[in-house]
């Protein structure tokens, strides 16, 4: 493997991790002891952060394989909207709402509201095997997947929705514009993680650079110089005051790497 350094306090989208040595995978192995950080969109990343890696240019491809289209894991969310919807292929319509690489939105099982990958994978390439979808943990916004994500294979489904774009677009709109990495919390089972946050009064409250937006209680922003310590404490103060009001543990959707 050969490296590079990336400065994450320009490259991920919380604006926060500093100038770090990336080594890059250019091999569909298996890896111990490692962090794939992908397109750092949903990660919080110590400037102190060891065994970064991030996958290679051979992993960003999208092929037609008949049955299936195949997508490297570094492909952007951007570029497979575009080619399902110039192929009129549906299932995928919310990427137009999300930001991230293929390889992060199969390990988090992304998704908008009611919507999510899973149900449109037929397999994932992890540490260099392929592993069916029943073989999977899938669960709201997890996989369950340990090991290095390369490829995911995805049914046709005929029809691209045009009609379902404009919804996700108007959802994103209601975003912050502020650096984040989207939801920090995954919404808890029959209710929201914005609401419990706003409940103990944590919509706005800010810690140093570092705040959960006005606009958006679960979204966690870097209002300028935001430091790693600073969002850190802000997701503990968070789910201390959910729990000691509601009882709820809440569980963080953004993945911190230290």
């Amino acid at each position: 493997m050969h490296s590079r350094w990336i400065d994450f306090c320009k490259y991920s989208s919380l604006r926060i991790g500093g100038v770090q040595e990336v080594k890059i995978i250019n091999t569909p192995l298996k890896y111990d002891g490692i962090t794939i950080i992908g397109r750092a969109n949903n990660v919080l990343i110590s400037p102190n952060a060891n065994n970064l890696c991030m996958l290679g240019k051979e992993f960003e491809y999208i092929r037609d394989l008949g049955e299936f289209i195949e997508v490297g894991a570094m492909v952007s969310s951007g570029k497979v909207f575009s080619y399902f919807k110039r192929e009129n292929l549906g299932g995928l319509e919310f990427l137009r709402g999300l930001p991230g690489s293929m390889g992060g939105l199969v390990k988090m099982n992304a998704g908008m509201k009611s919507d999510e990958i899973a149900p449109l994978i037929h397999s994932v390439l992890i540490n260099g095997e392929w592993v069916q979808k029943e073989e999977i943990p899938f669960a709201y916004r997890a996989s369950g997947i340990e090991g290095v994500i390369y490829a995911v294979r995805l049914y046709k489904k005929q029809g691209f929705q045009a009609e379902r774009v404009g919804v996700f677009e108007k959802m994103r709109s209601t975003h912050p514009q502020l650096p984040s990495c989207g939801s920090c919390f995954k919404n808890p089972q029959g209710d929201f993680a914005g609401r419990l946050l706003e409940s103990v009064g944590l919509r706005g409250y800010t810690i140093g650079g570092m705040g959960f937006s006005e606009k958006h209680a679960n979204f966690l922003v870097n209002l300028g110089g935001g430091k790693f310590e600073e969002a850190k404490e802000l997701i503990a103060l968070a789910k201390k005051r959910v729990y000691k009001a509601n009882g709820i543990k809440l569980e963080c959707e953004v993945v911190v790497v230290e």
